[in-house]
């Protein structure tokens, strides 16, 4: 297949010499760029433009147990350094995906992470016996903080409780072999305390984070823009966000793998991510107008290590938690003693 180069011109630079493997658990991947759920299906539209065998893995859409038309359109709605969407979790159901999705995965040789979403904790559980038994799913991502539901009450991810009995269940009921990830909201008091719930049910990693919810109203028509009220914002706008849910969880897990999601646009947004803690990143709203970003961010992260001196990615994995060195303490006495005028 000839591929559509699209996206920005690399030019003949060579690649930095950095080692960019890492791991979410044990999963071994050769990139730490991998796609973001709900945000490229399950790879075929942005294999036309690069070869996505060579991402860290494809993050596929949400998959929930039968077929789901979503919600009612307008679904998407441009904001400022983002977007909100209330899609509804629409998609064909868990044996069309087996059949179509993960056969094409698999026969193209694509590292990929399953993304699962229920109404119950029940229908998690199903959905885990039914991927066990099948060849290509390289890890389990359990959606459990959507918030383009209609009822707020199925966001698992807001209570320690519902979260770790969702993680637990789909735990047990997963090939062993097989790592699962938490996919965790920024819409709780203290992720930090969700985070380490779902460790303790039997979580081999965390995905951090999912959209936040929020709203826009078209002032032409004085009503909301999107049809469900509500949708998830993603974007650069939530990325601060997204930085500060991984430093935190970073800071109560020390030992946790991470895949830092939310606002990623560029090899030093990615950057970001690692030093907060993050052993990956996905990459997802910039697909929708530079289709080859993933590729670029993955060039773009290596030089912005090696422009820092590090020979290997997980030697920056949560670099910005080392404690002050004694020139950065001996600023900081000195401001503690004369403090600038502004202060």
């Amino acid at each position: 297949m000839t591929r559509a180069v699209v996206g920005y011109d690399q030019g003949d630079t060579p690649a930095p010499s950095v080692d960019m493997t890492t791991t979410l658990g044990w999963f071994a991947m050769p990139s730490p760029v991998l796609t973001a759920s709900g945000c490229a299906a399950s790879g075929r539209e942005l294999d036309q433009f690069f070869d996505v065998s060579t991402l860290g893995a494809m993050v596929t859409k949400s998959i929930m147990l039968e077929p789901r038309s979503g919600r009612a359109t307008p679904r998407m709605a441009e904001t400022p350094s983002g977007m909100l969407n209330s899609i509804g979790l629409q998609g064909p159901g868990i044996h069309d995906f087996i059949e179509h999705d993960l056969a094409w995965l698999r026969q193209r040789g694509v590292r990929t992470i399953v993304s699962i979403a229920g109404s119950t904790t029940q229908e998690y559980e199903e959905l885990a016996k039914i991927l066990r038994p099948h060849d290509g799913v390289d890890a389990i991502e359990v959606n459990i903080s959507c918030p383009n539901v209609a009822d707020r009450g199925q966001v698992f991810a807001c209570r320690a409780d519902t979260a770790s009995g969702v993680i637990a269940s789909v735990r047990r009921s997963i090939d062993p072999s097989v790592p699962v990830l938490a996919k965790l909201s920024p819409d709780v008091t203290d992720i930090a305390t969700i985070a380490v719930a779902c460790h303790r049910a039997g979580a081999d990693g965390l995905t951090l984070i999912n959209t936040t919810l929020g709203m826009v109203i078209d002032v032409d028509t004085m009503r909301p823009a999107l049809a469900g009220v509500t949708g998830g914002l993603s974007g650069p706008a939530i990325r601060p966000i997204a930085v500060r849910c991984v430093w935190q969880v970073r800071q109560a897990l020390p030992d946790m793998p991470i895949l830092g999601v939310g606002g990623i646009r560029t090899g030093r947004d990615a950057l970001e991510f690692i030093l907060a803690g993050a052993h990956a990143v996905s990459v997802g709203t910039v697909v929708f107008h530079d289709p080859s970003a993933p590729k670029r961010i993955h060039a773009e992260l290596a030089s912005e290590l090696a422009a820092r001196g590090f020979s290997s990615l997980s030697d920056a994995i949560s670099h910005a938690h080392r404690p002050p060195d004694a020139e950065s303490l001996e600023a900081l006495e000195d401001d503690e003693i004369n403090p600038p005028e502004w202060v």
